[in-house]
């Protein structure tokens, strides 16, 4: 099946010097990852096109935008549904809105909350909000992080821009208790360890994310980073289906793309590497996505 298009936002606020990031669990009863931490972010809808409409609300001009999180074979006009439906869904998700000025929205904003916690937001709500409220919306907070395609094995594929921003001031995150039904902020190793445990159960990609920030002990280098960071590679991974589970071979791993990838189920348990070790595989044992090391074969 294609992938539909769809955009994530991973948020993040400075906690001392370093910093942490905004997860979301998926609601029990959700059809895709039930139960699952994630980023906020959903499938763009038609909505979210139209270059014409957007630009008067936007704090950059087209040109602009699409030298910041543009893409090859993507132009404005393609780039900007990415840019819409991760905002869109950060504030139906999370209930924060990348919003210029919000302080001289205050009664518009507070009756867009109610709305939302009513669960009474149509599918035209941001284009309506942003016309009446003649609101801007902060894009030039977005930054590139990466670009996923859902594993081709998979009934639900997505292809996913993963934008990353700073969490605005003055506005704090509440889960829509409908798809989600919790939020927390934690920093990276700490929902790193929290996914080994399973007190956090983290979504593939947001295991790998979690790590890749590692890289970043501080608010100041991840900024500094990010500022000047491409979509990288996309990022497709391998599902191998196992007899209980499952196994997610990234890329990046030696023996990605092969068609018979051999596993020893019996020993995966001693496999399974501690919450900072890098890895290339992800097991799933039918509760938990955790990282595992690359079995050697003699």
């Amino acid at each position: 099946s294609d992938s539909k298009p769809a955009a994530t936002l991973v948020l993040v606020k400075p906690h001392g010097n370093v910093f942490k990031i905004y997860l979301l669990k998926r609601s029990p009863k959700s059809r895709f990852m039930p139960g699952v931490h994630v980023f906020p972010g959903g499938m763009v809808e038609p909505e979210d096109h139209a270059l014409v409409t957007w630009a008067d609300h936007m704090d950059m001009s087209p040109r602009d935008m699409q030298q910041k999180l543009g893409a090859e074979g993507l132009d404005a006009e393609d780039t900007l549904p990415f840019v819409i439906a991760a905002i869109r869904e950060t504030f139906e998700e999370a209930g924060v809105l990348l919003v210029k000025k919000k302080e001289n929205m205050g009664p518009d904003f507070e009756s867009l909350l109610k709305q939302r916690d009513g669960d009474h937001l149509d599918s035209g709500w941001l284009k309506s909000f942003m016309t009446a409220a003649d609101g801007v919306l902060t894009v030039s907070k977005l930054h590139r992080w990466s670009h996923w395609v859902t594993p081709r094995l998979m009934k639900l594929r997505f292809d996913t821009r993963f934008f990353l921003a700073l969490m605005p001031e003055n506005q704090v995150c509440r889960p829509d208790r409908k798809e989600t039904s919790e939020g927390r902020w934690v920093t990276p190793k700490e929902g790193l360890i929290g996914n080994l445990s399973g007190k956090i159960p983290l979504s593939p990609p947001a295991v790998v994310t979690l790590h890749d920030l590692l890289a970043y002990p501080y608010m100041d280098d991840l900024m500094k980073a990010v500022s000047k960071r491409s979509w990288g590679d996309v990022i497709e991974p391998q599902l191998v289906p196992m007899e209980r589970g499952a196994m997610i071979i990234e890329p990046w791993d030696p023996m990605y793309g092969r068609e018979h990838i051999r596993i020893e189920e019996a020993t995966l348990e001693d496999d399974v590497l501690d919450a900072e070790a890098p890895f290339s595989r992800l097991w799933n044992d039918s509760r938990l996505w955790r990282p595992v090391k690359v079995q050697e074969h003699h």
